[in-house]
């Protein structure tokens, strides 16, 4: 089935995009969402944060927060919904942080989630932060952190259709624009 990455700066419009696409595809298939929320509560900012995502999104989708082991979850349900996982950026974020998880082992886990996305029978929408248009950061763990996400947002990129690129809330499918290497 589908598999779509939905990709962009901060407050780019990506959540909005891939909640578009992801009722969209829902609508076309007579089926529900499942949104997987990967952020956690930790700070009473990030609640807010959280609360204005949940406030946002259709009462009748389901929630489901999976913080670290997202591509397990995605292959143990094979169910008919659409499922939208919010976001690879703060995924990557729990890796490092909770499990502290070197490059070898971010780039085994970036593999096994791309896998499990393009392997489920119904669509599947990822959402990710480009986090590689600025400046090279001034300390090593972000510079670890710019460079796992990078892997991931590869890995999934191969796997999905459309890559969407969101700037200013427009959206651009990549796969349209790629020059073949």
């Amino acid at each position: 089935m589908a598999c779509a990455l939905v990709l962009g700066g901060a407050r780019s419009g990506k959540t909005q995009c891939a909640e578009r696409l992801a009722a969209r595809w829902a609508a076309d298939n007579g089926c529900g969402v499942t949104y997987v929320a990967t952020g956690q509560a930790l700070d009473a900012e990030m609640a807010a944060r959280i609360n204005r995502h949940r406030a946002t999104r259709p009462a009748h989708w389901t929630t489901v927060e999976e913080p670290l082991a997202v591509a397990e979850w995605l292959s143990k349900h094979p169910q008919g919904d659409v499922v939208l996982v919010d976001c690879l950026t703060m995924l990557v974020n729990n890796w490092m942080t909770q499990e502290g998880l070197d490059d070898m082992q971010l780039q085994t886990r970036a593999a096994a989630l791309a896998a499990a996305a393009a392997a489920r029978p119904a669509p599947t929408v990822l959402v990710s932060g480009e986090v590689g248009l600025g400046v090279v950061p001034a300390d090593a763990w972000t510079r670890r952190f710019c460079d796992a996400l990078g892997w991931l947002n590869q890995a999934v990129a191969a796997v999905a259709e459309p890559v969407l690129w969101v700037v200013a809330g427009m959206a651009v499918d990549l796969r349209q624009w790629r020059v073949p290497l």
